[in-house]
């Protein structure tokens, strides 16, 4: 009997690498990227080899390794560095983006992936809250830096959110919060001495603002489920979304606006709770079947373009039974762990940071750690760009070493000012902050010397000066500064 495994691997044998013409470009990078007054592209990939970074350096305040001639400063520090209004920095740093002020200034919007309960949660403040029976949960915070990395202030944008995971920004200028659970009014929750009920259903998409205007609305259109990230794509007509979830494992979904619906500011307001159409991804194979699970593919069907077709969700809302199991095995592309998503103008990047072989695992597939695909727009197909080895093989099954070089589990993904890759690692062992091009290498820019902690929200500013970067734990952001054109440009 010929599986799906065996017809790919036949099929890959006979194009594989050589269709170079659908390869997708690093073109440029979305509107609104970094800018807060509508964004420009960037600039076209320039298709030749990245020059290496040094080698990481180890750093004597045991936090960041480094290539020689960067440099760090700590933004904010969880439970140290003080919010606006009383309290104290949340933990939990996880999504990020950054918006440029003028005269070398910059606003972060911070995601706080953290449930009701936390020791170091969002704190309500009045006219952000979207829970109230959300006590110290997740949400965001606005952070006013500069080049330097210097602390300039921190305030609330939304409470009362929960598991604020990653997201994306809009080309006006906005964040798009994604919550990273399903969990319903009515469910009880309990920690660090306090207990209490949520009031409202949550595994919304919110926007959030970083001038001080606040909306906390869900975007119900966009659906309810284990939001992970999103994108949206130039001509503001859809929205890509990642869905962070197993048993049976999530899937990727794009939104699509009603006829004459252009995409814009104020979105809660602007869209009615069953606006457009939510529908999941369909990988086709040569012979027009449904791939099951990306975890059937492999290292060679890297640059192989797949068609796609998008299913319907029935019920975007979840009200009885979670979207991802509303459609049946078979008929969708379903993945462990889609992660990060990152929109260019020719296309979007979305990451699967691992598919071990667990029980939700197709058995006839491939374990692996890390998959980063290319959606293109115009094609409609979507290729793998990157594909990362299942390292608990690789080192023998034992868990790689704080100090060592071996890469797998990416998981957040920006594209830099020069078109190249950032990916922020959540592996096995040390976890880094990665540079990689499509098809090509990929190296260390940091690593984690504190703790085995992920990293998140990488994110550059649109200069190109500041590399803006968390460990979600103990809760850091890092503005790392040094000669990035040398080595990305």
């Amino acid at each position: 009997m010929t599986t799906r495994r065996t017809m790919l691997a036949g099929g890959a044998a006979g194009v594989g690498l050589a269709v170079t013409g659908s390869m997708p470009t690093l073109a440029q990078v979305s509107p609104g990227h970094g800018k807060g007054d509508g964004g420009h592209p960037g600039r076209p990939g320039h298709g030749r080899g990245i020059t290496p970074f040094p080698p990481l350096q180890d750093d004597p305040a045991g936090l960041l390794a480094l290539p020689a001639g960067f440099r760090y400063a700590v933004v904010t520090r969880a439970g140290v560095t003080k919010l606006a209004g009383g309290g104290l920095t949340p933990d939990g740093h996880d999504g990020t983006a950054v918006f440029s002020t003028g005269r070398g200034r910059y606003r972060l919007i911070q995601n706080h992936e953290l449930k009701a309960g936390s020791e170091l949660g969002v704190p309500h403040r009045p006219g952000t809250v979207y829970d109230e029976g959300a006590v110290d949960a997740g949400g965001c915070t606005v952070i006013a830096t500069d080049s330097r990395g210097s602390n300039l202030g921190e305030h609330v944008a939304i409470s009362g959110t929960s598991t604020n995971c990653a997201g994306g920004p809009t080309p006006w200028g906005t964040w798009l919060t994604c919550e990273e659970t399903e969990d319903r009014a009515g469910k009880s929750w309990s920690g660090n001495g306090k207990s209490g009920t949520y009031a409202k259903d949550h595994g919304y998409v919110f926007e959030v603002f970083h001038d001080g205007r606040t909306n906390p609305k869900p975007i119900k259109a966009f659906g309810r489920y284990a939001h992970e990230a999103l994108a949206i794509d130039k001509s503001r007509k859809h929205v890509f979304l990642s869905e962070d979830a197993s048993g049976p494992n999530g899937l990727f979904y794009r939104w699509t606006a009603p006829r004459g619906v252009e995409l814009g500011p104020n979105l809660a307001d602007r869209l009615a709770d069953d606006a457009g159409v939510l529908a999941a991804m369909q990988i086709l194979l040569p012979d027009g079947s449904v791939l099951p699970d990306v975890a059937y593919l492999t290292s060679a069907q890297l640059g192989l373009p797949f068609a796609v077709t998008w299913k319907p969700v029935p019920d975007r809302d979840a009200k009885k039974t979670s979207t991802r199991k509303q459609l049946a095995d078979g008929e969708v592309t379903r993945g462990k762990k889609f992660e990060g998503v990152y929109g260019t103008d020719e296309g979007v990047y979305v990451v699967n940071s691992f598919a071990f072989a667990e029980a939700d695992l197709p058995a006839d597939a491939v374990p692996h750690d890390g998959m980063v695909w290319f959606y293109d727009y115009k094609r409609e197909t979507i290729q793998l760009v990157a594909y990362f080895p299942h390292q608990k093989t690789a080192v023998s099954g034992a868990a790689a070493k704080y100090d060592d070089l071996v890469f797998d589990g990416p998981d957040n993904v920006t594209v830099t000012p020069w078109g190249s890759l950032v990916l922020a690692e959540d592996g096995v062992g040390a976890s880094h902050v990665l540079s990689a091009t499509p098809y090509g290498p990929a190296q260390a820019i940091a690593r984690n010397q504190l703790n085995d902690s992920e990293f998140t929200g990488p994110t550059f500013s649109e200069d190109g000066k500041v590399l803006f970067v968390n460990m979600q734990d103990p809760g850091l952001t890092f503005a790392i500064t040094g000669p990035w054109e040398k080595y990305l440009g």
